[in-house]
């Protein structure tokens, strides 16, 4: 199995051909594999120690002067600029790309305090910003390209540690879902870590004679509203996400069919807690993110979506 942080650095490393592109890091290099790039391209590599508040000022800067900067640190620690991030890179719509490792429950031998389970609502708030979140190596691949390339602020989630290959295709964009298995039941939305599990939950499903489609969000934002609603036609909609349920994918989703074709939505994902110790395994069951999670979330979805249709009917 290969890991989204190496298909990152790798990338990363790759795209350094652009004279424009910069890389700053605190601190963290061989863990978030910015030190392929800095190993490479040593004069556009800055290590600014544990200092992420300078390091997105730096970003900033660099960007404003017309380079490419690419801030990499743990999902948990890029809240420490916060204020930086808002107020310089998200206000000016700078063209500055965050890549953020470790996130999720995957950092999960650290507990809590390192455990990112809330940054996609954080990012998502953030206007100008694109937000990410890729669920395979291959994809992480691409999409570090994409993000280079594109223009505005970025901010891309990452796993730590081995990671599922699901995709033999390079085809990805930014903005652009990708519908791995059309479904006439049910549709599951999913991104990062839990597409493989929602994969997975429908073949649980098919066994049970139900037709789920699988749809990989790994754009979150902007949010692909003409795919949700043509995959909200199955008139079932379950969310799968290793973030909180509270501003993430699911909250996207919801709000996008409260605009557009009211459904019936469950959403799995953490449920307004913080993370804790364990086996990523043992994480998954605990905190009801595994395929059978999924699986039971979209018999329940299916069975709203009889009642939601007798409310509507007036029945």
């Amino acid at each position: 199995m290969a890991t989204m942080t190496d298909s990152f650095g790798k990338a990363l490393m790759e795209s350094g051909k652009n004279e424009k592109l910069v890389v700053i890091n605190a601190d963290l290099s061989n863990s978030t594999r910015t030190s392929y790039f800095a190993s490479s391209y040593p004069e556009r590599f800055f290590n600014v120690g544990i200092a992420e508040q300078d390091e997105f000022s730096m970003a900033a800067g660099l960007a404003i002067a017309g380079k490419i900067p690419v801030a990499s640190t743990y999902a948990i620690f890029a809240s420490r600029g916060w204020e930086q991030i808002r107020n310089t890179i998200s206000r000016a719509n700078l063209n500055v790309k965050i890549f953020a490792t470790h996130a999720g429950l995957t950092d999960f031998g650290d507990g809590s305090s390192h455990q990112a389970l809330e940054d996609i609502a954080l990012f998502r708030a953030l206007p100008n910003f694109s937000v990410l979140a890729p669920s395979d190596p291959r994809q992480t691949s691409i999409l570090t390209e994409r993000a280079s390339e594109s223009k505005g602020p970025v901010y891309a989630r990452l796993a730590r540690g081995e990671t599922e290959s699901i995709y033999s295709t390079e085809d990805f964009a930014i903005g652009k879902p990708n519908i791995i298995e059309d479904g006439k039941d049910v549709s599951i939305f999913a991104c990062g870590l839990m597409v493989p599990k929602a994969i997975e939950a429908r073949r649980m499903l098919k066994k049970d004679g139900v037709d789920a489609g699988v749809i990989d969000f790994h754009t979150i934002k902007p949010l692909d509203e003409k795919t949700v609603e043509r995959a909200a036609k199955t008139g079932a909609i379950v969310t799968a996400e290793e973030h909180s349920v509270i501003g993430g994918l699911g909250s996207a989703i919801a709000e996008c069919l409260a605009k557009k074709s009211p459904c019936p939505v469950e959403m799995v994902g953490i449920k307004d807690e913080f993370g804790t110790s364990g086996s990523l395994e043992e994480l998954y069951e605990h905190f009801g993110l595994t395929g059978k999670h999924i699986a039971n979330a979209s018999k329940r979805a299916l069975g709203r979506k009889d009642t939601k249709r007798k409310f509507w009917l007036g029945r």
